[in-house]
């Protein structure tokens, strides 16, 4: 997929840069596969707002995602590759040869007319789904389950990959994207291959409108806020926060403050993403 950049007609559109949507062969999605998606602008069951610069936004149809995989031995051919408003990777739509359409994460390198199957006895292919024990070490991986026959949980965004590095006993060492090496289960099923659409990072929105339309509203800064409104705000002009470390707008302290709270999980993080892990 490359990158297209707009011609400069206004100046919202002077550095903006959007998907050619090469990859793309078909504009509409699979009906059968569509679930409405209803936007609550961040609040939860009793109106109150839980999460901040949430609201508006284009309107939008979940697309059912197949992270299971558990159609095993049954081959699927790819039918499509298709945009989904909902993330940043392209859904490949299969048709399993007993009738059964559903989406998956596209990979780099699939194609239209592709044959791809799930199972312990799947060739090392991309878009292949097998247990970690019958990959190869050192072969790049994606859509990985975390506890088995829940479905894939880790690295599932555009160009995303993690590396199988190791097997020992009943665990897999596979580093992750963030640098982070981490023991999973080798019953535990992923896909072969990076998810596509690897130049998503480098596309610019250029103009505030395009962030509305994906349902995000504007961030306020905490120094341009009164004091009574976040602890960064007050005084005379423009000041520093007057504070030892930046605070969330309810006084905690954020940006740096460790938040990791699942110490049971540490046992199987073998190297951290970085020296001063969050």
């Amino acid at each position: 997929m490359a990158v297209k950049k707009y011609k400069p007609v206004t100046p919202g559109m002077r550095d903006m840069t959007g998907y050619t949507f090469e990859e793309i062969t078909k504009s509409t999605p699979e009906r059968s596969l569509l679930v409405t998606k209803q936007n609550y602008g961040g609040r939860n069951a009793q109106g109150r707002v839980t999460v901040r610069h949430r609201g508006g936004g284009a309107r939008r149809f979940i697309r059912i995602v197949d992270f299971k995989r558990e159609k095993h031995g049954i081959p699927a051919k790819v039918a499509a590759i298709e945009y989904d408003p909902n993330r940043t990777a392209r859904l490949a739509l299969l048709f399993y040869v007993d009738g059964e359409k559903r989406y998956i994460l596209a990979p780099l390198d699939l194609k239209v007319g592709d044959s791809i199957t799930s199972g312990p006895n799947a060739e090392i292919r991309p878009g292949n789904c097998l247990p970690i024990s019958n990959i190869p070490v050192g072969t790049l991986i994606h859509n990985i389950e975390l506890k088995a026959g829940k479905g894939a949980q880790l690295v599932r965004s555009a160009g995303g990959a993690a590396q199988l590095l190791a097997k020992e006993g009943d665990f897999a060492q596979i580093r992750m994207p963030s640098g982070e090496v981490r023991l999973i289960h080798q019953v535990c099923y992923a896909t072969i291959g990076q998810v596509g659409n690897l130049d998503h990072s480098n596309v610019k929105l250029g103009k505030a409108g395009r962030k509305r339309h994906m349902g995000i509203r504007p961030t306020v800064r905490g120094t341009a806020m009164s004091p009574r409104d976040h602890p960064h705000g007050g005084g005379e002009g423009r000041q520093p926060i007057g504070l030892a470390g930046p605070k969330s707008p309810w006084g905690k302290p954020t940006l740096g403050k460790k938040t990791r709270r699942n110490k049971k999980t540490d046992q199987y993080i073998v190297r951290r993403r970085s020296k001063t892990s969050r």
